[in-house]
């Protein structure tokens, strides 16, 4: 059995492996990273924690307390190389760690090359290829923030209730809920097409927009809603063969 934890900017994920499947997945809010206290009183009481945290110290710190009976926590943090992945990054300690942890999750899933789209509160889009090098990528706004944007830095433009595309927006919501969508797709689709010319090129997504982007796209690709906690299992088990090993 194996704890992992994705703490992010909005929501922190959590899940508990048990070495071929994810018996127990939940979700919390970031602001609420004590309540992990609550939520572990159900976890295995000896399985080790894997975690990565993109919202700040303060999390961090509140998820170290939560869980300060346990073992200590393993942080994953970005680095020159893991898993089979090379970070080209040109600082690459500075490179998010959800996003490392997607990228060696996506390892795990195929030996081609990839795109890996984490689609929450912001959307990053980033290019492994075959090798297993990250070759860069791109970060813009998720679509939440970018509703929030138009609605919060506007006078007429109204926070949308209703998001459903459709082809051809004859009304401002309509507008902007096809706007943002397509401004996604758009750089999805555009960072794709520098792997096109390789027919085991994939677009593999996660995250909370995941769902609502993927059937829009135009390019092979497919929805893995663990993909950061694949990552973070498969970090965990390298670290601990390396150990045996040392």
């Amino acid at each position: 059995m194996i704890i992992a934890i994705d703490a992010g900017n909005t929501r922190i994920k959590w899940g508990v492996f048990d070495g071929e499947k994810w018996i127990s997945l939940g979700v919390l809010s970031t602001s609420n990273a004590l309540q992990l206290t609550d939520v572990s009183v159900a976890w295995p009481e000896r399985a080790p924690v894997v975690a990565c945290n993109v919202a700040g110290p303060s999390v961090e710190t509140a998820i170290d307390a939560s869980l300060s009976p346990r073992a200590p926590i393993l942080w994953l943090r970005s680095s020159t190389e893991a898993c089979g992945v090379w970070n080209s990054y040109e600082s690459p300690l500075t490179l998010g760690s959800d996003r490392w942890a997607a990228l060696i999750g996506a390892r795990k899933l195929t030996r081609g090359p990839c795109l890996v789209v984490c689609a929450g509160t912001a959307t990053t889009i980033d290019w492994l290829d075959a090798s297993g090098v990250f070759r860069g990528g791109l970060i813009l706004p998720g679509l939440e923030l970018m509703y929030a944007s138009l609605a919060n830095n506007t006078v007429q433009l109204p926070l949308v209730s209703e998001r459903h595309p459709c082809r051809e927006p004859r009304n401002t919501q309509d507008a902007i809920v096809n706007g943002c969508l397509q401004a996604q797709i758009g750089a999805i689709e555009k960072m794709f097409a520098r792997m096109h010319s390789n027919p085991a090129a994939i677009c593999l997504m996660t995250g909370g927009a995941a769902k609502f982007l993927a059937p829009h796209l135009e390019i092979p690709s497919r929805v893995e809603e663990n993909m950061i906690l694949d990552g973070l299992v498969h970090y965990n088990a390298t670290v601990f063969q390396q150990a045996l090993s040392a």
